[in-house]
Parts: C-alpha cells; structure tokens; sequence
C-alpha cells in the first residue's frame, strides 16, 4: 500500500501521509491541509469520516461487530472480569494484578465520602428535575469542593483525581436516584464490592436491611461494563474536546454527561421504554407496530433495534440479553410492559424484513428492561448509562492529556451574508 495519498485542487496536486492503525485502519493525515493549499479545509458534517485522534484505548468495527478494549474482546471480559478490573484497563492500560485491584478499590473506597454542603444542592432541586440535569450538575459542583486542578505531569496527582471521582460518582448516582424517590440520602457499606454498593446505596429502605441479590449484581455488573467505553462518541468526543481547552477531569466529565442525555446518544434506553408505554396506551398490539415500523410513511419508529455503528449485530447485546432473561425469572415480574418487550424481541427476530436488514435488538433495548425490572425509573436509566461509561471518560480525558493533545477547534464553509453596508434604525 501507498504511504501516500494524493489531493487535486483546482488543477494542483497535493500528498498527504497514511496514517495506519494496530488494527489496519487507514486515514489520511490533513493536519496540514490549511497550510498547504492556501486555505482549502474538508466539511464532514456529524464527522462521520474524520479521526479526531489516536487512540489506544478502545477498537470497534461495526462491520464485524467488533468490541475491544485495550485489545480484550467484550465477550471475555463481560464474561471474566468485574467492572473495576475493567476501568483500571481502559484508564491505566492493563489489567490489574491483585494488588493493584485491591489498592485501587481501597482508594476508592477512601474517596466515597461526599462533602455535606453536596446535600443541600440535591435538596434545592425539585423532585420534577430530570435525573441527568441533577447528576450533570453535581458532578460540577465536585470542582468547587475540589477547587485546585490536576497536574496531569503527576502520574500521583492524576491517580488521586481518578479514584476521587470514581469514588464520589457512584454516591451522586445514588442520591440522585433516592431524591426522585423522596427517599433519606445515605452511603452505603465499604466492606462491600463496588457494585454491591451502589446497589445497597440506590435500594436499601431506611426501615429494612437491603438483601443483596447475585443475580442483581450479576446482571449490574456487566452493564456497566458494556458501556464503559465506545471509542469516539457525541459524549466521549465532548470529554476530549472540553478537555482539550485544559478544563479539569470533572468539568470535562460533566460536558460529557450533558452530550450523553440526549435521546440519540445514552437517551435511548429511556426512548425504548417511552415507546413501550406508547405500544401499551394502545391496546400493546406488538404486530400492528411491527407492520408500522416497516411502513416507511409511517413516522413511527422502532426504538432499540439496530444502530448507528454496528452494521450486524452489537456484541453487547448478545451478551446482555443472557443477562435480561436472568433478571425477569429471578425476580418473577409480570409488567405488561415487559411482556409487549418480549413481544417485540420475537417478532424482530424472526421476520425477515428485520432479519435481513440485521435490525436486531440492540444494547439499549436490553439494558431499559434490566432497569426496569430492577425497578429503576425511566428517566434514571441514562445516569446508570453514565455511571458505566465514567471509566472510559477518564481514560479518554486522560490519554488526551497525557498526549498532549491540541486544543479542538473545527473549521466551518461560512454560507451567510457577504459583506454589506450597515443601515441605520430610522431607515430600516
């Protein structure tokens, strides 16, 4: 192959280096395009064709319905590991040995507590206020208690600020969910693991003991780790870009956590559920809706199948739906919303105009059951989005630090006025 690529513009020829991935990826480096060409820039609108970067974090092909980090497929380590295993990979790059997974919890764990005066600003939000404009806000407010910024020079001072937010998130993520609930905000246990602890921090009543559930655990546990992290997102793509202006790690996380609330983006699993209830309002005839879904005038559309990235099928899912079905007979739900799901999952599954267009279930639509079976409300179901996705956040925030990445800054084709004479008021 060519090391080289080639451009003509307006008659000249310009070369332009390949650059070629661990993976046999190839991009073309334009970075400096401007200056070569006297101005000329490409336009790709949602930048669906550019590389914003280098990365060693995470590979996906939606092609072959790829996912790995750090070079570990997500089949095995859904499988193998725990969530904290996983986040010390993608922020620090290998797996942990058992010291280190042991100290990393440890401290942690040390970094759980929240400053009290973090209570009154749950308090001063009404119980109306969406879960994710709260937990984007306090996940803000930590700046203020922790005014001084990160030396990312330090491999210390960044381990600090790494288990600091990675300790508080999951207490937020809990307060958050209690306050909706008009529940007594409270931590949890830190003999606990991790995951056991933000379930006991979200569930426990303040008149009972909580029970833990393995097959709760369990099924938590592997949705967190499938939406650690997913290469260049909307919201990943934010956390770098903001921090690309040297804005600290919890500024940057809570751009993120914005860029991720939209029903595009993590909103989705929220959407699916919206679009459940919408199928219940009307009689749950799971076929009629099918048969809309296929109508292209029709502007119903089915949420939850297929996606944006993976062209055949999303690993997660596969993994995940083990995982629902695990749920639903632990906990012996009957919810007419669940039923239409499981409805829905049938017919897609077996219908050819969805099978040959490989529109399968995807992550989302699995991990808005799981939720909801756990009984977590709908619009809590993208702050656990969020509390999945805070580890690759970090190692993305980081790498781009330690990188020393440039600060973001497209270009745009301006197509508005050109220059005119100004009019004054009385004669407009």
């Amino acid at each position: 192959m060519s090391k080289t690529a080639i451009l003509q513009v307006n008659g000249e020829k310009y070369e332009f280096p390949l650059i070629v991935g661990t993976e046999n990826e190839v991009a073309i480096d334009i970075s400096n395009l401007r200056n070569a060409t006297n101005g000329v820039i490409t336009i790709d609108p949602g930048y669906k064709n550019t590389g914003s970067c280098e990365s060693a974090i995470t590979f996906l092909d939606g092609e072959k319905g790829i996912l790995r980090y750090r070079g570990y497929s997500i089949e095995e380590l859904a499988e193998k590991a725990d969530f904290l295993e996983v986040a010390y990979l993608l922020i620090f790059g290998e797996l942990p040995t058992k010291e280190q997974n042991d100290k990393f919890h440890n401290d942690i764990k040390a970094q759980s507590i929240v400053d009290e005066d973090i209570k009154k600003i749950v308090e001063a939000f009404p119980r109306t206020a969406h879960p994710m404009g709260v937990i984007s806000s306090l996940t803000s407010a930590l700046t203020a208690f922790n005014p001084s910024s990160v030396n990312v020079k330090s491999e210390e001072d960044m381990y600090k600020a790494i288990v600091k937010i990675m300790g508080k998130f999951p207490v937020l993520v809990a307060w958050t969910y209690r306050k909706k609930l008009g529940l007594p905000l409270d931590y949890g246990d830190d003999s606990l693991g991790y995951v056991e602890n933000i379930l006991k921090m979200m569930f426990r009543q303040p008149n009972a003991c909580y029970i833990q559930n393995g097959v709760l655990i369990d099924a938590l546990d592997k949705l967190l780790i499938l939406h650690a992290d997913h290469e260049q997102n909307c919201s990943t793509s934010t956390v770098r870009i903001v921090g690309s202006s040297h804005a600290g790690l919890f500024a940057s996380l809570s751009a993120g956590i914005s860029a991720l609330w939209g029903p595009l983006h993590g909103g989705a699993n929220q959407a699916v559920l919206e679009m459940l209830e919408a199928i219940k309002a009307d009689d749950g005839d799971t076929k009629k809706y099918m048969v809309k879904a296929k109508d292209k005038e029709d502007p119903f559309r089915l949420m939850g199948f297929g996606h944006r990235v993976y062209k055949n099928f999303d690993p997660r899912a596969k993994i995940i739906k083990k995982a629902a079905d695990e749920v639903l007979s632990n906990l012996g739900i009957e919810d007419p919303i669940l039923d239409i799901a499981k409805g829905l999952e049938k017919e897609a599954l077996e219908d050819p105009y969805f099978v040959d267009r490989k529109l399968y279930p995807n992550v989302d639509f699995y991990s808005g059951i799981i939720y909801r079976g756990m009984g977590i409300p709908t619009e809590m179901f993208t702050v656990m989005f969020a509390l999945g996705r805070l580890p690759g956040w970090i190692a993305q925030w980081r790498e781009m630090r330690l990188n020393n990445e440039p600060i973001g800054r497209p270009r745009q084709i301006y197509t508005g006025e050109t220059e005119r004479p100004f009019v004054s008021l009385v004669n407009r």
